[in-house]
């Protein structure tokens, strides 16, 4: 979806409602959409390869005057309460993707990892663990459960497993801006798992 103006602002908001953070990239439109296309392939795909049901992915671009752009990104699928670690390493894979994206296109720089942070994604980590009964510790191991730096290092393994995959959903993604999770499925050959229950 590209539009002139921001969109509203409950696609700005992370799932406590508070409004996302912005960086300044240094990347040029095309590379920094690319980019999150990634992130958000990441998530479709590694949820997928995981047993959760992908609704669909999306880049969300818009431009409020000529020489200024916004970008930001939404992937719905099912998180499952039976898989949480699972269900977290989903969260971690976009950051994960979208940094080896930078790197495979030569794009990286500390500056520009550290914008693809997304500290809204391990908040929405914690939340649906929480509220699951299981403890995830932003910087350390809480008793009984994992940190956030294991987690990136599961969506690390899936995120080189599947990269193929990502790459492919990125850049489908960026052409048509919106795709379906069974589209998803068709073009990678992974199997876009039936509904169990509600969306997260």
């Amino acid at each position: 979806m590209s539009v002139l103006t921001a969109p509203a602002s409950d696609v700005l908001l992370d799932h406590r409602g508070n409004e996302r953070p912005t960086f300044e990239s240094g990347l040029t439109y095309e590379e920094a959409r690319l980019g999150l296309a990634f992130h958000e392939a990441a998530h479709a795909v590694v949820g997928m390869a995981y047993g959760m049901h992908v609704f669909a992915s999306e880049v969300i671009a818009w431009f409020p005057d000529a020489d200024r752009w916004g970008l930001s990104g939404k992937t719905v699928l099912e998180g499952q309460a039976g898989r949480p670690w699972e269900f977290a390493a989903q969260c971690a894979a976009g950051s994960v993707a979208q940094v080896q994206y930078l790197m495979t296109s030569g794009l990286w720089t500390p500056e520009r990892a550290l914008a693809c942070v997304a500290e809204h994604d391990c908040d929405l980590a914690v939340d649906v663990l929480a509220d699951f009964g299981y403890e995830l510790g932003r910087d350390h191991v809480p008793a009984g459960g994992k940190s956030w730096g294991m987690v990136r290092g599961m969506a690390r393994r899936r995120v080189d497993h599947l990269w193929r995959e990502i790459r492919t959903v990125a850049h489908a993604m960026n052409e048509s801006t919106v795709i379906l999770g069974d589209e998803i499925a068709a073009i990678t050959g992974l199997t876009n798992p039936p509904l169990i229950g509600g969306a997260a």
